[in-house]
């Protein structure tokens, strides 16, 4: 079975009525990114940045996955699919996505402030119960954060890079390729390998000139995308 990947940026959510704050405003909800994505916001205002996870995460949980998540979802009946994501939404598991790979954290789990990546002191939150009480500490007795990669904190990449080396189909819906590392991550394809871009604007894809590029948003362009690829 043939591996398909993709990578999914803010574009992929925006037909859910959920952006990020990597969006091109460099907002989210009004607020500006270094108050709530960074450890100097964290820092000087743990209260406000829990306040800020809990509304968003209540955001996400009244949002649906829209017809290009399910569309990606389908096509693992054709592929080995996996989804490398630049959002911090749960859209493509709700989606039916069976491997996908967060680059910039998840917004559903809280984690350890001293040690975020210590999986004994995360813990995933639902829809139920989406809210953290301003104060409240991890099992190890730091307070707990939002498991999201603040700006400024290492992404992990070795896992993504690997999966894109892989490929023998790469796609990337709704993402301007300008955040890094995540951008780089084109670059690890293989030149034999079809690269698709699906994002109404112009896109350039770092060191590829073989770049098939469908202009539209996420539903429509995935549609496109399943008619080449012979999914329909």
């Amino acid at each position: 079975m043939k591996k398909l990947v993709f990578l999914t940026g803010a574009g992929m959510s925006v037909e859910s009525g959920f952006k990020t704050f990597r969006g091109s405003d460099g907002l989210w909800e009004n607020y500006p990114v270094e108050q709530v994505a960074s450890h100097e916001g964290w820092n000087a205002d743990p209260e406000l940045v829990t306040g800020f996870y809990n509304m968003l995460r209540k955001k996400l949980y009244g949002a649906q996955p829209n017809e290009g998540h399910r569309l990606i979802q389908s096509l693992e009946r054709m592929y080995d699919v996996t989804v490398i994501t630049q959002n911090v939404d749960n859209l493509h598991e709700r989606a039916g996505s069976s491997k996908v790979i967060h680059l910039h954290g998840e917004l559903t789990k809280v984690c350890s402030s001293r040690d975020p990546d210590d999986p004994r002191w995360q813990v995933e939150l639902g829809p139920d119960n989406c809210e953290v009480k301003p104060g409240t500490r991890a099992g190890d007795g730091s307070l707990l954060r939002p498991f999201i990669v603040f700006f400024g904190e290492a992404v992990p990449m070795i896992s993504a890079a690997e999966q894109a080396s892989q490929a023998d189909v790469f796609v990337i819906v709704g993402t301007s390729l300008n955040v890094y590392p995540a951008a780089g991550l084109v670059q690890y394809v293989r030149p034999s390998v079809p690269v698709y871009i699906i994002d109404p604007e112009p896109v350039t894809a770092p060191s590829r000139r073989d770049v098939t590029h469908i202009a539209k948003g996420a539903s429509e362009g995935m549609k496109e995308l399943c008619g080449l690829l012979g999914a329909v």
